[in-house]
């Protein structure tokens, strides 16, 4: 498995880690829809929400991007539950699908994604190069990676997995900067073919 560090029995109810994602990462995941809106121009678009957690990105996503279908992935059983819950009440089901699962082992074909997302997860992946070898095979040969996290977590262990997995590629660091918060705490991880 990818994760279960400590915090992560903390973030194992749904609703407790929904309240902590609306409050910490609304400003982070305003950005990364608009991040998507500018750069995934193809009609028709399959992402995937890598950690989705309760489920907001995808949903956010899905709303921004009417002809697109996000799918979201995360071991927290009762993240999905809410996920699921609130994508049937939004009238989402159609274009966002929620399972449970590791993001070391996907259960999706290879090459199935336009773009991969993950937001506020990386610092949970306790081995990072399965996660980033699985994330690269579920994309599609012109696919993008773009990993958003704490500014603090070092890039390091991503640049590495990312070289083997997608040696092809290029990657790509940039500081994100959002809400109210005086200096950027967040930076995003990428990979593309250019990055």
């Amino acid at each position: 498995m990818h994760v279960m560090r400590g915090s992560q029995r903390l973030f194992e109810h749904g609703r407790f880690y929904d309240a902590f994602a609306r409050r910490l990462a609304g400003g982070l995941y305003r950005r990364v829809v608009d991040d998507v809106v500018l750069a995934e121009p193809r009609p028709g678009a399959v992402l995937l929400d890598a950690g989705c957690g309760p489920g907001r990105l995808a949903m956010d996503i899905a709303r921004a991007r009417p002809d697109a279908t996000v799918h979201g992935v995360d071991l927290a059983a009762g993240a999905i539950e809410v996920a699921v819950d609130r994508a049937a009440r939004a009238g989402l089901a159609d274009r966002t699908r929620f399972l449970c699962g590791d993001l070391a082992d996907l259960p999706f074909p290879d090459g199935t994604f336009d773009l991969v997302v993950s937001t506020v997860s990386y610092h949970h992946w306790a081995h990072v190069s399965p996660v980033v070898a699985e994330l690269a095979r579920v994309l599609r040969p012109d696919g993008r990676l773009w990993v958003y996290d704490a500014r603090a977590m070092p890039a390091t262990p991503f640049r590495d997995a990312a070289r083997e997995a997608m040696p092809d590629r290029a990657q790509g660091r940039a500081i994100v900067r959002t809400g109210w918060f005086p200096v950027p705490i967040f930076q995003r991880l990428a990979v593309s073919r250019s990055a």
